[in-house]
């Protein structure tokens, strides 16, 4: 062990101590203070901690009828435990996802279930069994994020702390980039007992370098460019006198200059020279106290872009000042603020939109406005980027990304994980999702035509760990459905013995070798496409025989299966490991 001692670092030998000295250093290191988060993980733990030493996850399709457009991007919904999800997704989509939004439970009692129990508030191990169920989740979700993506995690007041201080832990203290304060509830929790509490929080951590686009401008800010040109060009009046930090012109001294105007001639330009020509007006930057201070631009560009300047007098300071004009650029995003008291973040409205659907409101309660999530999106999402949601509830984050891609044209696809405790996947979000996309009748039975899109719904399945070879084929044979996410490649186009062909709208193709058995005819059938494929084979190890490929070896990409699931999983499960056989006992 190393230690300060006098501010220099000392190795402390620790193998002459006697017993008692070793447990009054023990003692004194548990009396030390850390900054940080702790809590008791031992006692904590989810019942499938131990049930993943015997079994690995995988995926099954169940997608229903009726809800395929293979010309959209595919969406997934995958039913089971968050956890066994995302282990999944940490081979599909390793560093694929642009943004991820949660919106876990908060830890209230009747909200929060852990080992199929409710977690009360008399429950000692409350806040450490919230914070054991986080912690597993969101660190194999960081795993998924882009190094350009960005998290937002809704919280409120019971777990906040903990959470920050867990996510600084995970993502990186410097990667922290707002908690935001979401007045969801202007009017206030009626039940709480000192204060009504009106809002919750958005936590936002970045992963390395956060990709960003800001907010259109919103209609108060639209209100203010309320002047036209003589081209009925639309702009506003900004001051160009700096105002706020290094206003004074001691600070600046380069943006320190004057305006000289002629009002009959209507001459104006910038300039250093304290001498006033016959009848022009010398403006100088005069902050409200009086002193002086000094311009936004520099004196080249104030002569260069003059046009955009005018001189005016302002009435209530009875001096001159000089205005810059601000055109509107409808393409303009701006930057949120970290409160945001809109209505779309009021969560009467989310509800309000769920019985819309048709829903009753018993049905799923509270469910996250629909606005909330396109605004997230919309500050951080492109036309084409990947959102992940874990908590996916009653699928308000779909329905946000369908309502998103309909409106603008883009290719936005979400992933959403939900268990089906009380139905809540199979009777609230699937349905959901589909109204959405084909259509519905409204609460007044309305017909309201659907936003379109597509969507594969999957649940987790298991497969024995063990590795014998006869496993390694099993899992092989239960892996199509994580090799088609992966790939993106959904279309079945050929399946013969042991192998299957799969594509995309995109032309992307997708080659799949479940036995040995299968090279040969796979092989044939490559040929007679003549396109790339992205070729999984089934191998006892991590190599395989690129001699047999030989006659295709330019039109595939080989990768060995089952190894690069299995050493996923071994990274995941790095707290248990996967049972190996030796060789003599293997079948």
């Amino acid at each position: 062990m190393i230690m300060a001692v006098n501010g220099k670092s000392k190795k402390i030998d620790y193998s002459n101590w006697s017993q008692t000295e070793l447990i009054k250093e023990i003692k004194k290191l548990e009396k030390r203070k850390k900054y940080g988060i702790i809590w008791d993980e031992e006692r904590t733990k989810e019942v499938f901690e131990e049930q993943v030493q015997e079994k690995l996850p995988v995926l099954k399709d169940v997608t229903k009828n009726g809800i395929e457009d293979s010309s959209k991007p595919n969406n997934i919904l995958i039913e089971g435990d968050n956890y066994h999800a995302l282990s999944v997704l940490n081979y599909t989509h390793k560093r694929k996802v642009d943004v991820i939004y949660i919106d876990p439970p908060y830890n209230i009692g009747k909200e929060f279930r852990y080992n199929d129990k409710l977690v009360d508030l008399e429950d000692s191990y409350r806040h450490s069994k919230w914070l054991s169920f986080m912690s597993k989740r969101l660190r194999l979700a960081k795993k998924l994020l882009k190094h350009t993506g960005i998290i937002f995690i809704s919280i409120n007041d019971n777990e906040v702390a903990q959470l920050r201080i867990l996510c600084d832990e995970i993502f990186g203290d410097k990667n922290f980039i707002s908690c935001i304060v979401n007045v969801n509830n202007p009017k206030g929790r009626s039940d709480d007992k000192y204060i009504a509490r009106a809002h919750e929080y958005v936590l936002v951590y970045k992963k390395k370098d956060a990709m960003v686009f800001g907010w259109s401008l919103n209609e108060k800010i639209l209100k203010r460019y309320n002047k036209l040109d003589k081209n009925r060009k639309k702009y506003r009046e900004i001051d160009l006198r700096k105002t706020g930090d290094n206003d004074r012109k001691e600070d600046r001294l380069n943006l320190f200059y004057f305006f000289l105007y002629n009002e009959k001639t209507g001459d104006f330009y910038a300039t250093r020279d304290e001498k006033i020509p016959k009848n022009y007006l010398q403006i100088i930057p005069i902050k409200e106290n009086g002193d002086l201070g000094n311009w936004r631009w520099e004196l080249d560009n104030a002569n260069l872009n003059k046009k955009y300047l005018i001189p005016k007098l302002m009435p209530t300071r009875k001096i001159w000042s000089v205005f810059e004009k601000d055109y509107l650029d409808p393409q303009r995003k701006i930057k949120p603020t970290s409160a945001w008291t809109d209505t779309w973040s009021n969560s009467e409205r989310g509800s309000k939109q769920f019985i819309e659907l048709g829903f009753d409101k018993s049905d799923f309660l509270n469910p996250k406005p629909i606005g909330l999530i396109k605004k997230i999106c919309e500050y951080s999402l492109d036309k084409n980027g990947i959102i992940l949601d874990f908590f996916a509830g009653s699928g308000t984050t779909g329905h946000a990304i369908l309502d998103l891609n309909k409106e603008d044209g883009g290719n936005r696809k979400f992933i959403l994980c939900t268990n089906n405790e009380n139905n809540i996947c199979t009777d609230v979000c699937y349905p959901r999702l589909k109204k959405v996309i084909k259509g519905y009748k409204n609460s007044k039975n309305e017909k309201i035509e659907g936003l379109g899109g597509n969507l594969k719904y999957f649940k987790t399945s298991f497969v024995d760990s063990e590795l014998t070879d006869q496993n390694k084929k099993n899992l092989v044979e239960q892996s199509t459905e994580m090799l088609c996410i992966k790939e993106d490649c959904f279309e079945l186009i050929k399946e013969g013995k042991q192998f299957k062909i799969f594509k995309n709208h995109n032309d992307k193709y997708l080659g799949i070798i479940y036995f040995y058995e299968g090279i040969k005819p796979l092989k044939k059938e490559i040929l007679k496409l003549n396109k790339k494929i992205n070729t999984y084979v089934f191998s006892l190890t991590d190599e395989i025989d690129v001699e047999e490929f030989i006659e295709v070896d330019q039109l595939v990409t080989l990768k060995p299966i089952p190894s690069a699931i299995l050493n996923v999983y071994r990274r995941i499960f790095a707290y248990v490991q996967i049972k190996k056989l030796p060789r003599k006992t293997r079948k």
